[in-house]
């Protein structure tokens, strides 16, 4: 049913669910780590993590998420849904600013969604692109999606990890990619820029005029680049940092024991949620387009091992292509018939392909692509390849070469990208299978998987708000790209996060995690 969602109700169940066990204190910095420099400060055109763990602090959504993936009030306070699910009306949060000083208003709305989310953002762009019929603005406090068809899905992917708001004003006429505002970034969030050294750190400050009454407690976000997970650690031990969003498997049990710090764990973490660590094929390579190559490289790559030996049991293997995580829509059983690891049949598969071995033994050898924290994984994958004949030559790339290398040049045989699913499939799902989100996407359809009836059952899934309905439809579709493997799902993961126990506040589940932190004196 379709119902009228209050502001009044949604700030009390918010104060409930957000409010810290003590009296917040004002003051203090906190240090953040991220695993690499980001790059830019744009979260609407990229779904990189790296690039939303620092950004999604300086911005601002229509809604906000709680930990259960409720909506609360952002910027918009209210909204209501009308005529069978297909018109949201949101009435915009008053008063609230630009960092520059610029009023916000509806059209800082439209503009994001029609120039940079629908365009550039991945996941934003799969979900809501064939959704969204018209954004209109009829007055500066009030924006009106007008939708296609009922989509029970969208108030879940309008926060500020899918859908951040930017300042029409800075972007109108530019090309988003290369505006400079990208690395001297304007928000409506908690904090504001200040500076930002490439490859070291970004510095945020608090927002004295922010719309949340009281809002910040820290004065001070320092967002430190440390690439090594162990270092990470290390530095989270001694001191020089306070919040470290992803802690090394390796290391979780360890960190556990110690006094001064917090642990939790969620499948959320910043730049997305339920995540699966995929290995993609390029379908455009010969060999890759043959299915038994595929089957041959699923029945040979030993997941328990990536499980066991590089997340340290923390995570699952995958039995359906859809992330546990998403239990409605979660098919379980549909990857079975891969498992166990069976080299025998691998091989059978590969003979069949017209692969045999050479001299060396060498049946086949294939490039993978991927970001330098999944070395270990790629290792392994190379290790239960090279006993079926096929060498892998692994190639570790920063963001900005692999994006280019994969979904611009498509210059790659095999990949490993971790797909986040987010909180509903038609999002972190569907940007990986449809077939018009095949292109220059960062983290999109990596693939280039065409199965017409994938892409119609997407679109039913989207079509009706009944969890039955597009459950039945995710398993149809789960069904078939199990059989058409255009992509591995080696493993699930859980978010790991530490931080210094004198911190209270921190929202590890959302974007905007430093929001409510404050620093015990």
């Amino acid at each position: 049913m379709w119902t009228r969602i209050l502001a009044g109700a949604l700030l009390s169940l918010a104060l409930s669910t957000f409010s810290a066990a003590q009296t917040p204190v004002r003051g203090g910095a906190a240090v953040i780590v991220v695993q690499a420099d980001p790059g830019h400060l744009n979260p609407a055109i990229s779904t990189g993590a790296n690039v939303h763990a620092v950004a999604d602090s300086l911005y601002n959504a229509l809604v906000e998420l709680d930990r259960d993936l409720k909506p609360h009030p952002d910027l918009a306070q209210r909204w209501t849904v009308s005529e069978g699910g297909t018109v949201y009306t949101f009435e915009l949060t008053p008063n609230v600013k630009w960092h520059d000083g610029t009023p916000f208003t509806s059209a800082d709305v439209k503009f994001t969604f029609d120039e940079l989310l629908l365009k550039h953002h991945a996941r934003t762009k799969a979900g809501l692109g064939a959704v969204i019929a018209a954004i209109e603005t009829p007055a500066p406090d009030r924006v009106v999606f007008k939708l296609r068809r009922p989509y029970g899905a969208l108030l879940q992917l309008i926060n500020v990890t899918e859908a951040p708001i930017l300042p029409k004003h800075l972007y109108q006429g530019s090309d988003p990619l290369t505006n400079p505002v990208n690395i001297k970034p304007v928000g409506t969030g908690a904090f504001k820029f200040e500076s930002y050294r490439t490859d070291q750190q970004v510095v945020l400050v608090r927002n004295p005029d922010y719309f949340k009454p009281g809002l910040p407690y820290l004065d001070r976000l320092v967002f430190r680049v440390i690439p090594d997970s162990s270092a990470q650690t290390v530095a989270l031990l001694a001191g020089e940092a306070d919040y470290l969003p992803l802690v090394n498997a390796a290391d979780v049990e360890r960190l556990r024991t110690r006094p001064e710090l917090t642990l939790a764990q969620t499948a959320f973490g910043t730049g997305g949620g339920n995540c699966i660590n995929t290995l993609g094929f390029n379908l455009d390579r010969k060999a890759l387009a043959d299915l038994r190559v595929r089957q041959a490289i699923a029945y040979a790559i030993d997941r328990e091992q990536i499980l066991r030996d590089v997340q340290f049991g923390l995570g699952k293997v995958p039995v359906a292509p859809i992330s546990s995580g998403l239990t409605w829509a979660h098919a379980p059983g549909t990857l079975a018939r891969y498992a166990p690891v069976n080299v025998q049949r691998a091989n059978e598969l590969l003979d069949a392909a017209g692969l045999a071995p050479g001299a060396d033994g060498v049946r086949l050898t294939l490039e993978l692509l991927h970001f330098p924290t999944f070395n270990r994984s790629g290792e392994v994958i190379r290790q239960n390849l090279a006993k079926v004949g096929i060498k892998v030559v692994q190639k570790p790339l920063d963001r900005a070469a692999f994006v280019e290398a994969v979904f611009t040049q498509r210059a790659f045989d095999l990949n490993i990208i971790s797909y986040c699913n987010g909180a509903d499939p038609d999002s972190g799902v569907r940007r990986m299978y449809v077939s018009n989100n095949i292109g220059n996407v960062p983290f999109s359809n990596a693939a280039a998987y065409r199965n017409a009836e994938v892409d119609k059952l997407f679109a039913q899934a989207a079509e009706t708000d009944n969890y039955e309905q597009r459950a039945r439809h995710y398993a149809a579709m789960q069904k078939i790209v199990a059989d058409e493997l255009p992509y591995w799902w080696l493993t699930e993961t859980v978010v790991t996060t530490a931080w210094r126990a004198r911190y209270q506040g921190w929202q590890p589940w959302s974007g905007q995690v430093a929001e409510r932190a404050w620093m015990r004196p």
